[in-house]
């Protein structure tokens, strides 16, 4: 299935000796010429018979009307050789265009012949036999007239008894001009024949061409290489569908994560969308053509994060395709850089306070005023120890504690006053996936509260953490305020949708990541109505350490 294969042909770098419109425009044409090759040796050939065949016809054919001519019959019955008879084979000859007709006795004897000299004389030849017993025949023989093709036939009386025989020649001269004139219509029936296809030719490469996007096929297997090696890397399953559902690709990856999910039986590339693919929702993109960005897919016991778009080319559907990865790892990846981030702010916020202290010292000591100095120091020592000592005693998670002193630091360097009331307690717990979702939760309406109150001159963050324990397991309250402008009401529902923003574009996805979250801790949220500002209320299912093997 994977597109990967593991023997590839390696690629000639060296510069190809025809590029691909002129390797196709060659190959055609050869392929033409060695079609019509043998096609026009046989045709010549054919032509050939049949034009030596059309001649001996018309040969015959003057030669057998001639022999039941009456006047020739008339002048056979009485030997005579009138010069009335030579005009008429002549004027018959002449209208025929051929080379001579003679009219013979049965001794041989010529009674008419273009060359009046030769009248009374035997006929020249020695083909004639045939004919003077009373058959017809054709052969080529030389005579006074030179190399001819000669017709015979026999004339007979009304008797029935023969009386001769009529010759009809035609020079082979003009039997071979003929055939000339016939070669020379094939040469260029040929030749026509063999540019059409060459323009035919041309016109396929370039289509050829266009269609590959101008590219050579050491450049096209190159891309071929590169794509695989990309797809092979990458850490997300990716697989690829056509219009009509059938599965084109799908990479090592994917393949890994379907196995991992308990599928072993995966279908070959060209075979349909199966039962567990139909789950990636491939058909439902194709119908709609909208993308679905984003989701949550249960597979065999396994949360795989999936995005399915559709793949289109000059405007039109022709595919789509899905890239997953296991939820798990990214979470892990957005715990890490949770941590790394909260720890960046942190520091930041703390290295920014610690310059403002820095300059008060420096100049209480330009100043010389070491008493004064020295209650500064113990002071900003207490408070910071007081404000540390406060948190940890109620916040017992370590990554939570942290969390919570970031966003102070942060909200003494924006101007915000922000407050953890005095009863809030948040015990520890042993699932860093409740932390974590809580820190997202948190931390999005955190800073959706500055930005609220931007430009207001008094501003005010108020945290409540409130844990309960019941019977089977325990319950986690958070209450979260600000006196900001608030939410106005008919935008109380609207909030808490994907890509909802009063801030402008590109942006309403902090309270849809906040709702997620909560969904997944299996809890609610909602908008609490306040006099002032906004009131957020979380409650979700809290496990502290050591009772995690009761659930």
């Amino acid at each position: 299935m994977s597109s990967i294969k593991k023997s590839q042909p390696k690629l000639r770098r060296g510069k190809p000796l025809f590029k691909l419109r002129g390797l196709i425009t060659l190959l055609v044409c050869l392929v033409m010429a060695l079609v019509l090759l043998p096609v026009t040796l046989l045709f010549a050939e054919r032509v050939e018979h049949e034009t030596e065949m059309g001649l001996e016809e018309k040969a015959m054919s003057i030669a057998r009307t001639l022999s039941h001519t009456p006047l020739i019959i008339e002048h056979l019955q009485q030997s005579d050789s009138s010069s009335s008879m030579q005009k008429y084979v002549q004027k018959v000859s002449s209208a025929n265009h051929v080379q001579f007709i003679v009219v013979m006795d049965m001794k041989g004897i010529r009674k008419t012949h273009p060359d009046p000299r030769m009248i009374g004389k035997a006929f020249a030849g020695g083909d004639e036999y045939t004919a003077l017993h009373g058959h017809e025949s054709v052969s080529v023989a030389k005579g006074t007239l030179g190399l001819s093709m000669r017709a015979f036939s026999p004339v007979f009386s009304s008797t029935g008894k023969q009386l001769g025989a009529i010759v009809v020649g035609i020079s082979m001269q003009d039997v071979l001009r003929a055939q000339g004139g016939n070669y020379r219509l094939i040469a260029i029936a040929i030749g026509v024949g063999m540019l059409i296809g060459a323009g035919g030719a041309v016109v396929l490469a370039r289509k050829i061409k266009n269609m590959l996007f101008g590219l050579e096929p050491p450049e096209i297997a190159r891309l071929l290489e590169e794509r695989n090696a990309m797809l092979q890397s990458i850490k997300e399953g990716v697989i690829a569908v056509d219009e009509s559902g059938r599965v084109m690709l799908m990479n090592a990856e994917a393949i890994r994560l379907l196995r991992q999910a308990g599928i072993e039986d995966i279908s070959s590339s060209g075979q349909e969308i199966t039962a567990y693919l139909s789950a990636f929702r491939l058909q439902e993109v194709l119908a709609a053509g909208t993308p679905r960005m984003d989701e949550d897919m249960e597979l065999g016991g396994i949360t795989l994060l999936t995005t399915s778009v559709p793949i289109r080319v000059k405007g039109g559907i022709v595919g789509a395709i899905v890239t997953f990865r296991d939820k798990t790892e990214v979470n892990q990846l957005a715990e890490r850089l949770t941590g790394v981030s909260l720890y960046t702010e942190a520091l930041r916020a703390q290295a920014h306070e610690f310059m403002n202290k820095l300059h008060v010292i420096m100049g209480m000591v330009h100043l010389r005023m070491y008493d004064k100095l020295e209650h500064y120091i113990l002071d900003a020592v207490e408070h910071h120890q007081v404000e540390i000592g406060s948190i940890t005693r109620q916040i017992r998670d370590p990554v939570m504690a942290g969390f919570v002193l970031g966003k102070l630091s942060r909200a003494r360097e924006v101007g915000v006053s922000f407050e953890l009331t005095p009863g809030s307690y948040l015990p520890e717990t042993g699932r860093t996936q409740t932390i974590h979702e809580l820190i997202t939760i948190l931390g999005n309406l955190f800073d959706n509260a500055v930005e609220a109150m931007e430009s207001l001159e008094h501003k005010q963050i108020t945290l409540t953490l409130y844990y309960e324990e019941n019977q089977k397991n325990g319950s986690l309250a958070c209450v979260i305020s600000d006196n900001g402008p608030g939410v106005p009401e008919p935008l109380v529902e609207a909030i808490f949708e994907k890509g909802f923003s009063t801030k402008g574009e590109s942006r309403g996805m902090g309270l849809y990541l906040v709702t997620q979250s909560v969904k997944r801790l299996k809890g609610t949220i909602k908008l609490i109505p306040a006099e002032q500002g906004c009131c957020f209320q979380i409650k979700i299912p809290y496990t502290i350490m050591g009772n995690d093997e009761h659930d």
